[in-house]
């Protein structure tokens, strides 16, 4: 696309490569179209705030203390699965299987298409090589070793979400990479051929092979480098074949969309919801009848609103099969590391609703056996909290998440 290159200054040769392009020409153009696009910036679908008045000075006190920091890192080695042709050699029975790879990034084999969502290979979720959040297990296959991967999806631009090594490693890989609006800018900037992206804006449609891939709303925001508005679009995802159809929240907070997306796309053999990154800072005159808490408390969600999400996206009903993603690999809130699993356990099991928890490279198929054992539990220090969890189902007469396990 012309002018998706930044022209080069003496400023801009000082600029990691980490940091992408910024979109301009007719990407900008076509960005400012976009009914999302509203006074110089992309806007979520209802205002939101990235931290709570009042919070900032708890949240450094929880970050620096001693018990804090011992409960926000695993305390012996965390198990990885290492892929094999046993795993992978031959179709899924079902048609649908999903290799979580730890954080985000899922490999979901849908009706004899491979897809590949948020793939981050590096070693730290940062632009830089010796600083940032750095994983905390290895990846459970090397790129070379995947099979070919038919599209990649990014659901924004975050460098949890969006690493430049692995966009480089796969960009003679001849996958197609279907991105929200602006991320293209990124993507041929780092090699990838201008022919094998696709942007989309939000309930936009792209078909690859058998698959159809849509862009859905999602509550988050951008951000990377030295970029100031918000001039790239961030996403949720549909992905539908003949047989089966998934979807991936990328981060989000809670709202009322997911109904929405059910209502439009629903409901979904399996869902990859969100579940890290939230804490517990409210300024202390919050109301009792406030959401979940959260630090970011409209852009992230809790492991309890990740359960009432799901329920949304399946309209209402307990079905489907519920991921966790969003956990595990990078320490990148106050939270305890192995508290959004046992959270979104409870919660689960509160609205008797399925959820796989297999460790990062274990396959699994969601209309066959789940891996289900709460293996973290070896690797955490006891947790004690009491888990608000969501009302069963058949007696929400509202989306308030009331109960507590």
């Amino acid at each position: 696309m012309p002018g998706s290159r930044p022209r080069p200054t003496p400023l801009r040769a000082l600029r990691p490569a980490s940091f992408g392009a910024e979109p301009t020409g007719e990407r900008l153009a076509r960005i400012r179209r976009s009914p999302q696009f509203r006074d110089g910036q992309f806007r979520n679908p209802a205002p939101t705030r990235q931290l709570l008045r009042g919070s900032a000075l708890q949240m450094a006190r929880a970050q620096l203390s001693r018990e804090g920091r011992l409960r926000r890192a695993p305390i012996g080695r965390i198990p990885v699965h290492h892929p094999t042709a046993a795993d992978w050699g031959r179709p899924p029975d079902s048609g649908l299987r999903i290799t979580w790879m730890g954080h985000s990034s899922v490999l979901a084999e849908i009706d004899g298409h491979r897809v590949l969502f948020d793939p981050v290979w590096g070693e730290r979720a940062s632009p830089f090589n010796r600083i940032g959040p750095k994983r905390l297990h290895p990846v459970p296959v090397k790129l070379a070793e995947l099979a070919p991967i038919d599209v990649v999806v990014i659901s924004h631009d975050h460098y949890d979400h969006l690493d430049m090594p692995t966009i480089r490693g796969l960009r003679n890989s001849g996958a197609a990479f279907v991105v929200p609006l602006g991320i293209g800018a990124d993507l041929e900037f780092w090699g990838v051929p201008a022919d094998r992206i696709t942007e989309l804006d939000w309930h936009e449609s792209t078909r690859v092979g058998g698959l159809t891939l849509t862009a859905t709303p999602a509550q988050h925001f951008c951000g990377r480098g030295l970029r100031g508005l918000q001039h790239t679009l961030w996403a949720s995802w549909v992905v539908a074949g003949p047989e089966h159809r998934i979807y991936h929240s990328g981060d989000t907070g809670y709202f009322s969309g997911f109904a929405e997306i059910a209502a439009a796309h629903g409901p979904f053999d399996a869902t990859m919801i969100q579940i890290g990154a939230y804490s517990d800072f409210w300024p202390s005159n919050h109301p009792q009848d406030a959401p979940l808490p959260g630090a970011w408390p409209d852009i992230h969600m809790t492991p309890a609103q990740g359960v009432q999400s799901h329920l949304d996206l399946q309209n209402g009903q307990a079905a489907g099969v519920l991921l966790p993603i969003h956990w595990g690999t990078f320490q990148l809130a106050p939270h305890p590391w192995a508290e959004p699993a046992e959270w979104i356990m409870a919660a689960a099991r509160a609205v008797e609703q399925d959820v796989a928890f297999p460790v990062p490279g274990q396959p699994f198929e969601p209309g066959g056996d789940l891996p289900t054992s709460p293996w973290w539990r070896d690797l955490s220090l006891p947790l004690t909290r009491k888990w608000p969890v969501p009302l069963a189902p058949a007696f929400v007469e509202s989306l308030d998440l009331a109960g507590e396990n």
